[in-house]
């Protein structure tokens, strides 16, 4: 078989119907020195058969494994892979045709050893996904730091867009930890490692969000979860951002308490909150141009924040384990 400059890797857990927009936008790629590895982590609604459908439109393969999760999954795949270069995307990732492209430049100019991307909010999606969107990249809350260009120096890839050499994987070993902040924790590796990480502005994905604030909710919680076992497996590792959630949360439930202790103390709570609010709304509508999204932006930050910290909490002090 002959190698590929890249080889993509797609842990994939009962989303077939997002493989298959997944696929079509890697069909649809005019760059297209790349392998495909399809790696089904246990699923009961398998995606074999959409695989299938692309084996004349791509260079594809599937793999069918137990369930451990996408942290030994994408390792999983990393061993069948082929290609110098290893691109990780999440099954809910559609790849625009200017993806491929502004990697092979920032790799040619800048020589990354391992790299990530923003993600974005598609058009064609729907109003909550892009109010997510823009709450999980928005300077205003915890999302700013997900490939913002002031933080590249310091910047970790996701694994919902992430890259690197075969000699990265080889060194570190992939990912450890099987759930929850992986991609964090082996990005933290590789650069304590001595590679070269950095972020490709213009490799940006379309990443979608999960369909319902419930199920975003408990999408951010184990974020929360994740990052707290980073904290306690790279001592160091934890900023002041990472706390903001939590702080946000205690502070949001103190609201219900100062009344009954200090009026003037509820009032500039209550103001700050209601500033806070109100500058969501006005950030999200000049980003998005969008009022619908800018209404539904307000409860997907305080959901996102609340889960968040709420999660963090609850592994930091242990009630988790």
């Amino acid at each position: 078989m002959t190698s590929a400059l890249f080889s993509i890797i797609i842990p994939v857990y009962n989303r077939p119907v997002e493989i298959l927009e997944l696929l079509t936008s890697l069909v649809n790629q005019p760059f297209r020195d790349f392998e495909v590895i399809v790696v089904e982590d246990g699923s009961l609604d398998r995606c074999d058969r959409i695989a299938a459908e692309f084996q004349d439109k791509l260079a594809i393969r599937y793999f069918f494994k137990q369930n451990e999760g996408p942290g030994p999954s994408r390792n999983f795949g990393f061993s069948k892979a082929s290609g110098k270069y290893f691109v990780v995307f999440d099954s809910d990732c559609i790849i625009p045709v200017t993806y491929f492209p502004a990697v092979v430049q920032s790799l040619s100019v800048d020589k990354w050893d391992a790299w990530g991307g923003p993600d974005k909010a598609h058009g064609d999606f729907t109003v909550l996904q892009r109010a997510m969107g823009y709450t999980m990249s928005s300077i205003l809350t915890t999302g700013g730091i997900r490939g913002g260009k002031k933080a590249s120096e310091a910047f970790l890839p996701r694994s919902f867009n992430m890259g690197m050499s075969r000699e990265v994987f080889i060194k570190t070993g992939g990912f450890n930890f099987t759930h929850f902040a992986e991609d964090i924790e082996l990005s933290i590796r590789i650069r304590k490692a001595g590679f070269k990480v950095g972020l490709i502005s213009d490799a940006f994905v379309y990443h979608k969000r999960r369909t319902t604030f419930p199920q975003f909710f408990h999408q951010v919680f184990n974020f929360g979860r994740g990052r707290a076992m980073v904290g306690r497996a790279h001592p160091g590792q934890l900023k002041l951002t990472h706390w903001f959630p939590s702080v946000f949360f205690l502070g949001s439930i103190s609201l219900f308490i100062l009344p009954l202790l200090s009026g003037p103390l509820a009032i500039i709570g209550s103001s700050l909150f209601l500033i806070y609010i109100l500058a969501i709304f006005l950030h999200a509508l000049h980003e998005s141009k969008d009022l619908e999204v800018s209404l539904y932006a307000v409860p997907s930050a305080l959901i996102q924040l609340f889960g968040y910290g709420t999660g963090f909490l609850s592994e930091w002090l242990g009630l988790r384990r």
